[in-house]
């Protein structure tokens, strides 16, 4: 089986120089190396994927412990399963990296956004607000958010003040500018979801059945 992807860490933003003299902005995310934690198979689990660990640890609870007796791997922080595709054995055990993607192709990245905790409706939903003088006392309110007589309720999922951010995000259609093998580094054209030292997953765009 060949994994539709790899688990990674988001390093920060930079730009990139190409050969032509061309400026690329970048985001630097080191990818792997990942353990292959235990590989699922549609006849015993309902699907196929490679659950895959990245960021080493020192200590593990009984729990990971016993499930890591299985592959003899080294307790990690982060554990997420991709896709796979059969045209490549991959064993319990084996490690991945970041040599898995080619420079120029394309990659799909997951991360959690960053959390901005509780926030109004101005700021969460982009509403206008009211008048900034006058006294108009109503400056950066949510304003009207249903009928009064009918239907005398208000509907779901409207826009209200409430916690914003810390949700998980896809960017999709990433441009693989550069791969660094000796130091597990990629580098993405655009924006990568999540804050410096957050956690991704990057996927091949062709197959991610079972991630």
């Amino acid at each position: 089986m060949r994994t539709c992807g790899i688990l990674g860490k988001k390093l920060g933003m930079m730009r990139y120089f190409t050969p032509e003299g061309a400026v690329v902005p970048v985001t630097v995310v080191q990818a792997g190396p990942c353990q292959v934690l235990q590989i699922k198979t549609r006849d015993r689990d309902g699907y196929d994927a490679l659950q895959l660990g990245f960021d080493e640890k020192k200590r593990a609870s009984k729990p990971e412990q016993g499930h890591l007796k299985q592959s003899g791997g080294k307790p990690v922080r982060f554990v997420r399963e991709v896709g796979m595709m059969p045209d490549h054995e991959v064993k319990t055990g084996d490690t991945l990296t970041v040599a898995i993607f080619k420079q120029g192709e394309r990659v799909d990245v997951t991360g959690k956004s960053r959390g901005r905790g509780f926030q109004g409706g101005v700021r969460r939903w982009h509403y206008k607000g009211g008048p900034d003088t006058h006294g108009s006392m109503f400056h950066r309110a949510v304003g009207s958010i249903g009928q009064s007589s009918d239907p005398s309720r208000v509907f779901k999922n409207q826009h209200m003040p409430g916690h914003m951010g810390a949700e998980r995000v896809t960017m999709s259609n990433l441009e693989v500018v550069k791969i660094d093998p000796e130091r597990n580094i990629i580098m993405l054209k655009g924006a990568v979801p999540g804050p410096a030292d957050g956690y991704v997953i990057i996927r091949k765009k062709s197959g991610r059945n079972g991630s």
